[in-house]
């Protein structure tokens, strides 16, 4: 099966479910099916061939997502950007794969038009409203999508093709592009929503951005198993966004640690408010266990899952929600059809409780980055067999005597003071226990004495008063003298990346700034 066929099959089996909200815009499968139909014609007929790429540089939007289907209808490979990326480095993106076409809405049509200049691959914009002189013969979505011309598609390839490319921060600061091909992407959702659960009546909220690989498969395994997908901008304004679930009946709530503390000081919410919700999944980084139990507290009808992935696999495990209260800290096990174990350096499986790298098998594992050999050989190593890759996630975990999985942390987060190795997300777990801390992050910094001395960058809930002193005495009573952060630095918010993520990079690049 290819990617596109999830739309295809889900408008022939239920051709008048709601598929899509988005905002006032409301779509059938049948009406999104046809949409898609008609704009990979157009693609087709400006020139896109089998295999070419195709940026999608939007917000969330319905357009979006009949982009999405109509590029991959048309045999070629969707790269979706954040909205918020800069001329410079779409430039760059543009120019590195090669890019045919880019999509794009009339707001960002002159951020698009710059970076254009940089990338002579790109032969066309495809404009979703909006019209001016950086836009002159761009083609026009909404006159794609309301042609009635016949529609004849021809056979778009097979499951081996790239799906999608989707980049990823780099070790270099340049940008990698993940390969995914359909085969991944349909083993990957079909794992996802086997232990989910998802069916037909499911009505999730897709609040993460499409560009997001959390965020698009939200869009990717509604349509795989016809249920409906809410899509909303952002989470900027959360109040809205809780009414726009009471009203839509949200079954599926996926969120991210950011998302879970501005929802956990909601001071009016109550308990139960959302008897519809059946599931409330986590990943992007780990939830502390303070967190979830207060999320179970407040979502009592819903299961929450604890998820760990990698762009380059999209998921590699999940706590089964029966765990939970035995092993809040564990991200569970490898997804159904998959295989995750902690290996040693030469990629040997070491026994429980020893500390390694997590090595991640399956089909959903991906092909490599884009035209760059020497990070895909760093990043897939020799499996168990001749033919097979297996990836290196270049994480820290420790396996417990049953098998399930514990998150150390990043081979190049790991801090080393007074000799002793140090995880941040342990540390900043004992943090996030203390009520009044909204966020916090670890960090080291060069200390004559010490080698390293952990500073903690904190910031506070609305109306919290806590001082040095108060998170001190907490730390030293959840944490080994050495784990105890020396310094703490208060903050009315910590930087994020475009998914949401507090980044820790972020935070280091502007003390070693500061400190210049």
């Amino acid at each position: 099966m290819r990617v596109e066929q999830f739309l295809r099959n889900s408008a022939r089996r239920l051709p008048e479910k709601e598929a899509l909200v988005a905002g006032t815009t409301r779509l059938s499968y049948a009406e999104l099916d046809l949409m898609s139909d008609r704009l990979a014609a157009a693609l087709l007929a400006r020139g896109i061939a089998q295999g070419d790429r195709v940026v999608i540089f939007t917000d969330n939007c319905f357009e979006a997502v009949v982009s999405i289907f109509a590029v991959l209808k048309a045999g070629a490979v969707f790269v979706p950007i954040n909205p918020s990326t800069k001329a410079d480095k779409l430039a760059y993106v543009l120019e590195n794969c090669r890019a045919a076409a880019l999509v794009t809405q009339g707001r960002l049509a002159a951020t698009a038009a710059l970076a254009m200049v940089s990338a002579p691959s790109v032969g066309f914009l495809a404009l979703i409203g909006g019209k001016g002189p950086a836009t002159a013969g761009a083609l026009s979505f909404e006159e794609a999508v309301t042609d009635e011309t016949p529609v004849s598609l021809p056979a778009p390839g097979i499951t081996l093709d790239l799906a999608m490319l989707v980049y990823t921060s780099g070790s270099t600061g340049f940008p990698k592009g993940v390969m995914m091909t359909h085969q991944n992407v349909v083993a990957a959702a079909g794992s996802i929503t086997t232990y989910l659960e998802n069916r037909e009546d499911d009505v999730i909220l897709g609040v993460l951005p499409i560009s997001f690989d959390y965020g698009l498969y939200q869009v990717l395994m509604a349509a795989m198993v016809g249920a409906t997908l809410v899509l909303e901008k952002s989470f900027a304004f959360p109040q809205a966004i809780l009414n726009r679930m009471s009203e839509e009946r949200v079954t599926g709530l996926p969120l991210v640690p950011t998302m879970a503390a501005i929802i956990l000081q909601m001071r009016d919410l109550e308990p139960g408010s959302f008897p519809h919700l059946r599931y409330v999944t986590n990943t992007a980084a780990a939830l502390p266990p303070s967190h979830i139990a207060r999320l179970q507290a407040l979502f009592p009808s819903a299961r929450i899952f604890s998820m760990y992935g990698l762009t380059e696999c999209k998921r590699c495990t999940y706590l089964p929600p029966e765990e939970l209260a035995r092993r809040p800290d564990s991200v569970g096990i490898a997804i159904p059809g998959t295989q995750a174990y902690v290996a040693d350096d030469e990629g040997k499986p070491v026994a429980p409780g020893v500390i390694g790298e997590l090595m991640i098998r399956g089909p959903h594992v991906m092909r490599g980055y884009w035209e760059n050999p020497d990070a895909t050989d760093r990043a897939l190593r020799p499996g168990p067999y001749p033919w097979e890759k297996v990836l290196r996630t270049g994480d820290f975990f420790r396996a417990d005597a049953d098998g399930f999985l514990y998150f150390i942390g990043r081979m190049d987060d790991i801090i080393k003071t007074r000799g002793e190795k140090v995880s941040p997300k342990e540390v900043e777990n004992v943090l996030y226990a203390l009520p009044g801390i909204a966020e916090a992050v670890v960090v080291g910094v060069a200390d004559p004495i010490l080698g390293h001395a952990l500073k903690a960058v904190i910031a506070l809930s609305p109306g919290a008063s806590l001082s040095e002193r108060d998170i001190l005495r907490h730390c030293s009573t959840g944490l080994e003298d050495f784990m105890v952060p020396k310094f703490i630095e208060f903050r009315d918010a910590l930087p994020k990346t475009d998914s949401g993520k507090i980044s820790r990079r972020l935070i280091e690049e502007e003390m070693l700034e500061a400190a210049e």
